[in-house]
């Protein structure tokens, strides 16, 4: 089979920039020797989110409104990665600030890409045990959060049964992420995580 050819990237505009999103119009040459233009493409900050678990061996999950759908969701403690922070600290950072909890043992998963095919972000997922509570949340202006906490066992059994949804794909991703080490790891704490 012939190699897939990369496009080649002929010009470049960025139209509307803020600090939370770039949105660069690209004119590309594909493959077949064709011109597209515009190709927007939206370049944003790294995000990073954690399947969190206390000392109890309850997941820890925060439940905010999401204004882009409407809705109030159920989602995995998360954030974006500041300029020049690692994606470590500002998972970290974000943990503990989202939900006072800290210290336990961190996993980095993988780093993927939510949507590659318009935006540059990339979400790299942790799994951390042992978290206990050891500050009160700090809350940015925008936020209002409520930090639950359940046994991992509802919450797999809730995921398999389709009762209860983590409604962003990147976190669903994570979650995934998480059973697939579970399903080969010889560490029972980690073990015990399959869905």
């Amino acid at each position: 089979m012939k190699p897939i050819t990369p496009w080649t990237r002929l010009d470049s505009t960025y139209t509307y920039r803020d600090r939370w999103l770039t949105l660069r119009s690209d004119t590309v040459r594909l493959a077949n020797g064709s011109t597209l233009a515009p190709y927007h493409v939206v370049e944003g900050p790294d995000w990073v989110n954690v399947v969190a678990l206390s000392e109890a061996g309850n997941i820890i999950l925060v439940e905010q409104y999401r204004h882009a759908v409407q809705k109030i969701m159920l989602e995995l403690p998360a954030g974006q990665v500041d300029p020049k922070e690692d994606h470590d600290a500002a998972m970290r950072r974000e943990l503990l600030e989202e939900t006072g909890f800290g210290g336990g043992t961190w996993h980095p998963l993988d780093t993927l890409f939510p949507a590659a095919s318009r935006m540059t972000t990339r979400v790299t997922g942790y799994l951390a045990l042992g978290l206990e509570r050891i500050a009160e949340p700090a809350l940015e202006e925008s936020e209002d959060l409520r930090v639950r906490e359940m046994p991992w066992e509802e919450f797999a059994s809730g995921l398999r049964a389709g009762g209860l949804r983590l409604l962003e794909a990147n976190q669903m991703s994570t979650v995934l992420l998480v059973h697939l080490l579970a399903a080969s790891s010889n560490d029972p704490a980690i073990a015990r995580l399959r869905i």
